[in-house]
């Protein structure tokens, strides 16, 4: 869950004291920002219902549901959602949008999920495995939780974002952390994200047991060229996301068996 704000001053400015990626702090002014902008509403969110498909019926994890907009327009597709996010701010912004009908539970992706083995058909992950480092243990549990022939769906920044703004360039090979800030009703947010180059994300992917069937780098919706003429022009242009999607073998046991 992010939107697409100025580029950082420096990719290499260490992490401020305050606790960083806290969506506690800016919550409801982040939830209003990203639910019509360009890059949330019209590149990033429709993006991952297409990739899904049709989900009548299929037991889907949005793993980092923040305020709920991919769970409500996955349930509205018939499929039945459950919900998890690290900031309690954000799920009580998702239960007011979804009601009391899709299960939400506060769950960090760094620890065990509190679900049984196979309990999903798909997980939606959007946006949210940058924030680690490590992308070992959260895929182990991710696939976990996924029936055999089931789906992750997941979209990350995209590894050569990093080349697209001025100063400093990473090592490509090297997984990078970059901390900056975001700023809401003139208050800094601490925000750090891990850049990956695309080699060891599907390695990541192939070592916790999964199979790569789609790696996807989208336009953004049509109709955003009129709403969004010069934002749409640049997004059009570089890259922004990236999309994947990676399967559980049909027969598969687990990744260490």
């Amino acid at each position: 869950m992010e939107p697409v704000t100025d580029a950082p001053e420096s990719f290499a400015r260490p992490a401020d004291a305050a606790r960083v990626n806290d969506y506690d702090g800016f919550a409801e002014a982040y939830a209003a920002e990203s639910e019509n902008n360009l890059v949330n509403a019209y590149y990033a969110r429709p993006v991952m219902p297409a990739l899904a498909g049709g989900v009548a019926g299929r037991r889907i994890l949005d793993a980092g549901c923040g305020s709920g907009p991919l769970s409500a327009a996955l349930r509205e597709r018939g499929a039945i959602v459950t919900g998890i996010d690290a900031s309690a701010g954000m799920l009580a912004l998702a239960r007011r949008r979804l009601g009391d009908d899709v299960a939400l539970h506060v769950a960090d992706l760094r620890d065990r999920l509190p679900f049984a083995d196979g309990a999903f058909d798909d997980v939606i992950a959007s946006l949210v495995l940058h924030y680690l480092e490590d992308w070992g243990p959260t895929l182990a549990e991710l696939r976990r939780v996924l029936r055999p022939g089931g789906r992750l769906i997941a979209s990350v920044d995209h590894p050569i974002v990093a080349y697209t703004f001025p100063g400093p360039r990473p090592d490509y090979f090297a997984t990078t952390g970059y901390t900056f800030d975001w700023t809401y009703n003139g208050q800094p947010f601490p925000m750090k994200f891990w850049r990956k180059p695309l080699h060891a994300m599907t390695d990541a992917f192939t070592t916790a047991g999964f199979r790569l069937s789609v790696i996807s780098e989208p336009q953004p919706d049509p109709a955003a060229r009129e709403l969004f003429p010069d934002g749409f022009r640049d997004l059009s242009t570089k890259p922004c996301f990236l999309f994947v999607v990676v399967e559980v073998p049909p027969s598969a046991a687990g990744p260490d068996d």
